[in-house]
């Protein structure tokens, strides 16, 4: 846990955790609210990891996590989505529990990841977007050089009149279902969410 997929992938962690690359529009055309999100976002980051690069420091990622990403991202719609039929079972204290430490189980994976993205750009697919709407798929490619661009997109929700990200997707593959999986069969093997948590907690602490 996480499965091998996110470990041994260094491009899906990157960019599966919402934003970790230091990016920039290749240009600036009349993009939605949702959209202006992430690019403002990614616009802190680069300016974070250019006066104070985070790699391998925990502390400077966790803080970049709390200051930039976490006020765009519904941690808990993302647990909750996350744990699926255990998160309806779970009482208050183990939700409070597990959205703390999935919550430190990305920030580790940020702070390993950081620094290898800096030179990657994002492009903004056209969005059909209606004002009314609720949630909204922003689109994006990321291109790196030397390689070939890859498709990375945000499922965003309206939260309290404003967007948040719950879920990201690359090159097709969902953060959330894959996350789940990685849970769920966690749990049946452990028998138990305390045992899953108590996993996850020690896990954290020897990284």
């Amino acid at each position: 846990m996480p499965t091998e997929f996110f470990r041994s992938n260094s491009l899906v962690i990157g960019s599966i955790l919402l934003f970790l690359a230091a990016t920039q529009a290749l240009a600036e055309p009349d993009l939605s609210e949702p959209q202006l999100i992430v690019k403002n976002a990614s616009d802190q980051l680069q300016a974070a990891m250019k006066e104070n690069p985070p790699a391998g420091n925990y502390e400077r990622a966790s803080q970049i996590v709390t200051e930039i990403l976490e006020p765009h991202v519904d941690f808990v719609r993302v647990s909750a989505l996350v744990l699926g039929k255990h998160w309806k079972q779970a009482t208050p204290e183990q939700k409070k529990r597990f959205m703390k430490e999935f919550r430190n189980l990305l920030v580790r994976t940020y702070a390993v990841a950081f620094s290898e993205y800096s030179e990657w750009k994002i492009n903004y697919i056209p969005l059909d977007f209606n004002p009314d709407d609720d949630k909204v798929f922003v689109k994006t490619e990321i291109l790196r050089p030397g390689g070939p661009p890859v498709s990375v997109d945000y499922r965003m929700a309206r939260k309290e009149k404003s967007w948040k990200v719950y879920d990201v997707v690359i090159e097709g593959i969902s953060f959330i279902t894959n996350y789940r999986t990685t849970f769920k069969n966690e749990v049946a093997r452990s028998g138990s969410l305390d045992s899953v948590i108590e996993r996850l907690a020690q896990r954290n602490k020897q990284t």
